[in-house]
């Protein structure tokens, strides 16, 4: 039993000391020994003999239809305008045909809306060893099984352990850190070091991660003083950005482990966490954001303004508090590859130890970030114009489909207030083009 016990302390000596010298080091002075770069260009072309064996696996008619479901979805649309096509069914009278294409509509919508889908997973074109669209769930070459297999092996026995291992010295590093950070008086020197902690523990992180990030204009970082917003894919999104630079948080306080790291990381920074009766006060969190921008000393906020994961297809509604505090917006722009890993947490479907579990057994994380130009509020430009001005910006910056809108639909049912709204815009459309004007001249002839 003591020789097993101590074969075993060797081995995990020996995991340890491979472990903080080829990885956590070169994380703490933000070098790369290259292994990762040699990981990625293996994956990429295990992942493209992959495809090929896929094509070749499968007809031809049933690539093409699973091309256009990831694409296009179920349902083809025509691109044409609401207001275009009710104008072009018009004719001189009412005719109950008119109807149809509200109908049509509607059924769309039940089969597949435009929201719904949001809060799901992308669909992939082709098998990435990790998940199984459902034209390719089948048996397609024992190459590829056998591929599959030993990619199952990897990820779980070697990939696993290591993201673990990694994660828990990263975490345990952060803590213990802080708290020893926190315990200095103010002053520019521990400012300094509690930004190594930060920079250094979200580097380790996100080696745990196997996250290989490429990050564009540079020269357009949040600065001190400034709110950082960008669009929410993942609570991995944070450790993304504090990769490259400090960014004061903003959330609601928790418990447990994540309640431990909030407590430990405010003594040395100044991250703002509010308690759930305090989060019901948009006064007092707008009060206390705006303290702190005031600050012109302290780290860029950074403020999710979707208050919810989206699958990184779409950016949806911004909510407008982050843009009544005033000051300096940099948009920030994230798109993930969803061929090394899926990076989106689907709440509603997935508790965080899951979803963390599925990240971590996926092949990598990989992404893009761009930092855009700051923006300013215009002159008798209110807070949803802005909001939604700078929407729009980090949606046409990173390719993603802008939707007005609001993701707290996830988990809500959608206002009476703008059902409303819609059958106004709709009576507006008929009326602007004649139908109802001949449909009640006529009534009062008869």
């Amino acid at each position: 039993m003591e020789d097993l016990i101590s074969a075993a302390a060797k081995v995990l000596s020996v995991w340890l000391t491979v472990v903080i010298t080829l990885i956590v080091l070169p994380s703490v002075f933000g070098v790369s020994l290259g292994i990762s770069e040699v990981y990625m260009r293996i994956l990429v072309k295990t992942l493209e003999w992959a495809t090929i064996r896929i094509q070749k696996g499968v007809k031809q008619e049933q690539a093409k239809a699973l091309k256009n479901s990831a694409f296009g979805g179920i349902i083809q649309r025509d691109e044409t305008t609401m207001e275009k096509e009710i104008a072009g069914l018009h004719r001189v009278d009412f005719e109950l045909s008119d109807v149809f294409y509200f109908s049509k509509k509607g059924i769309e919508a039940i089969v597949e809306d435009e929201v719904t889908q949001r809060f799901s997973s992308e669909e992939l074109v082709s098998w990435n060893l990790l998940t199984r669209t459902n034209v390719n769930f089948q048996y397609i070459s024992l190459r590829l099984t056998i591929v599959w297999v030993l990619g199952v092996l990897i990820r779980y026995c070697l990939l696993l352990p290591l993201r673990v291992t990694l994660a828990a010295i990263g975490i345990v590093s952060m803590i213990v850190g802080t708290t020893l950070v926190g315990q200095l008086p103010n002053s520019s020197a521990k400012d300094w070091l509690s930004e190594l902690v930060h920079l250094t523990c979200s580097r380790i992180l996100v080696r745990a991660l196997s996250g290989t990030i490429t990050y564009h204009n540079k020269e357009n970082r949040p600065q001190k003083g400034g709110i950082c917003v960008a669009n929410h894919t993942s609570p991995i999104d944070v450790l993304i950005l504090t990769n490259d630079g400090c960014y004061a948080m903003v959330g609601q306080a928790h418990g447990g482990l994540m309640g431990l790291i909030q407590r430990s990381t405010v003594k040395a920074c100044p991250h703002v966490w509010f308690e759930r009766s305090e989060m019901k006060d948009r006064h007092l969190v707008t009060k206390r954001l705006r303290e702190h921008v005031a600050a012109k000393n302290k780290l860029p906020i950074l403020i999710f303004p979707e208050g919810t994961c989206i699958n990184n297809t779409s950016v949806m509604m911004f909510k407008k508090g982050s843009f009544e505090i005033g000051g300096t917006i940099y948009p920030v722009a994230i798109k993930y590859d969803p061929q090394f890993g899926d990076a989106f947490w689907n709440s509603s479907k997935y508790d965080i130890v899951s979803y963390l579990l599925r990240i971590m057994t996926s092949w990598a994380i990989v992404c893009k970030v761009w930092y855009m130009p700051p923006m300013v509020r215009e002159e008798g430009e209110d807070a949803v114009q802005f909001a939604n001005r700078v929407k729009s910006a980090i949606a046409h910056q990173g390719g993603l489909t802008e939707l007005s809108w609001d993701g707290g639909l996830k988990r809500a049912k959608v206002k009476d207030t703008f059902k409303e709204q819609q059958q106004k815009n709709y009576s507006k459309m008929i009326v602007r083009n004649g139908s109802t004007g001949n449909l009640s001249m006529g009534a009062e002839s008869n």
